[in-house]
């Protein structure tokens, strides 16, 4: 009796390990499906409600979402409202990791800051009114992505597990159209490359 139970445990404990990296893959699938969902919902609100949407991700792994009302120039716009906050798995966070290729996906930003927008001149650009010199993206009735001073931003969002490079997606929005596209980080012949998913 005593041999069959160690052999169970045994063939238990080979399966656990071997499943170890399926899990491991599971929480990054389930942190990007929900931050490339939660942008692509928000921007598809805005243009149904005719209002504005503000996306603020904050590492290690945070996405505070607020509405704000659109009233149309002169008209004075009231604060936004936070709504709720989407939060990552704790495994899994906004960070880049070394041998990220540079320009990152669509040649937004170069590869190395975790949570990046840019202006439609190449400079990296924050919102100073919704949150405080943070970056943030600001999906407007029309569907496009802008700052909180109705620039128009191009931003790119990265997020991996515990800085392990082949585990590593990204998220990019062009903010002219509010474009969104997810990518996913793959190595052939070894050179590390953004594959659009």
């Amino acid at each position: 009796m005593m041999i069959v139970i160690a052999i169970g445990l045994t063939m238990a404990g080979v399966t656990m390990m071997a499943l170890m990296p399926l899990f491991t893959k599971n929480h990054v699938d389930q942190a990007y499906d929900t931050t490339l969902s939660a942008i692509r919902t928000y921007r598809n609100l805005a243009i149904a409600n005719g209002a504005r949407y503000v996306l603020i991700p904050t590492a290690p792994g945070t996405i505070t979402v607020q509405f704000w009302p659109y009233v149309p120039p002169p008209g004075v716009s009231p604060a936004p409202s936070t709504m709720y906050t989407i939060t990552l798995p704790p495994d899994v966070t906004f960070t880049t990791v070394a041998g990220f290729p540079s320009p990152g996906p669509d040649s937004i930003g170069a590869g190395n800051n975790a949570i990046y927008f840019q202006n439609n001149n190449g400079v990296a650009d924050n919102c100073n009114i919704v949150a405080s010199g943070s970056p943030c993206i600001v999906f407007y009735p029309d569907g496009s992505a802008q700052d909180d001073a109705q620039n128009y931003i191009n931003g790119v969002l990265y997020l991996n597990q515990s800085g392990t490079l082949l585990s590593s997606r990204a998220i990019d929005i062009w903010g002219t159209t509010g474009r969104v596209r997810g990518w996913r980080l793959y190595t052939p012949s070894g050179v590390a490359t953004w594959y659009q998913q």
